[in-house]
């Protein structure tokens, strides 16, 4: 068996921070329409809004803020970069899985893209290149993409 050299899966606060932060804000507001509901209503529409209303809306807003955050967490735990001595091997899927398998004596180029956002969070996208033009692996939101880039660079079986 080869020696684990970098394990990761793509990270959602990293991939999505905005994303994340509205989520959370979303269902902290919801939980706060939910609770106090008629409170927050000025007294002249008071009168015209049912309480029960309010808070089924503030309940609705909170699932939702929370599915979408738990529809992130578990794409993001469904997809999964190892590298060995000998490979890289990236698994994608939750119920049915697909696994791509690469030998570092094939690598050609790995090519690390990060958006300004992507720098400051310190995640990117990781492009692996074999023989061709096209890509054969392409990873969004690792942490330390630069990391990958190193490993595999600095493998002896690595192709220049």
């Amino acid at each position: 068996m080869s020696n684990v050299v970098y394990e990761a899966h793509p990270s959602v606060l990293r991939m999505r921070p905005f994303g994340v932060l509205l989520a959370l804000v979303l269902m902290a507001g919801g939980i706060l329409v939910a609770v106090l509901g008629a409170q927050l209503v000025p007294p002249a529409f008071a009168a015209q809004l049912d309480g029960k209303i309010l808070q089924l809306v503030g309940i609705g807003v909170f699932a939702l803020s929370t599915l979408q955050l738990l529809t992130w967490w578990v794409s993001a735990r469904s997809d999964r970069l190892v590298i060995t001595d000998d490979e890289l091997i990236w698994t994608h899927g939750l119920l049915s899985k697909q696994y791509t398998e690469i030998n570092m004596a094939s690598v050609r180029t790995v090519r690390v893209s990060q958006s300004l956002f992507q720098r400051i969070m310190n995640a990117g996208d990781v492009t692996v290149f074999t023989a061709g033009d096209n890509p054969e692996l392409f990873v969004r939101g690792l942490p330390d993409p630069g990391e990958v880039r190193e490993l595999v660079k600095a493998n002896p079986q690595a192709g220049s």
